[in-house]
């Protein structure tokens, strides 16, 4: 299963690299394979980077919700298309996925 991290950058200390970076290690050691947009070069603009995320997304069969992204323009776009494509959505600490439409309630 590829799962998309997904979480807040903007305006955070480091554009909150750690948190995917840490994310994506737990991911990998229990065997998913994974798309961290933190690895992602570098762009002109938010839209740029939008762009490449979604393109990743898509290609994804779930999406790993990191703390904080209800509070993320561009995280908010990731969830809302992972839903429209009926993938996976996952919650930390917990990594075994749900459901789409029960995704409402957060683990």
């Amino acid at each position: 299963m590829r799962v998309y991290i997904c979480g807040p950058m903007t305006g955070l200390p480091g554009f909150n690299y750690p948190a995917f970076d840490a994310a994506e290690k737990r991911l990998r050691a229990q065997g998913y394979e994974v798309e961290n947009p933190a690895n992602n070069p570098q762009q002109d603009c938010w839209l740029d980077y939008m762009r490449q995320a979604v393109a990743q997304l898509a290609e994804c069969d779930a999406v790993y919700l990191l703390p904080g992204w209800r509070e993320s323009r561009g995280a908010q776009v990731e969830y809302q298309l992972a839903r429209g494509l009926g993938l996976w959505v996952m919650y930390p600490p917990r990594t075994l996925p749900t459901r789409p439409q029960e995704a409402e309630v957060q683990a």
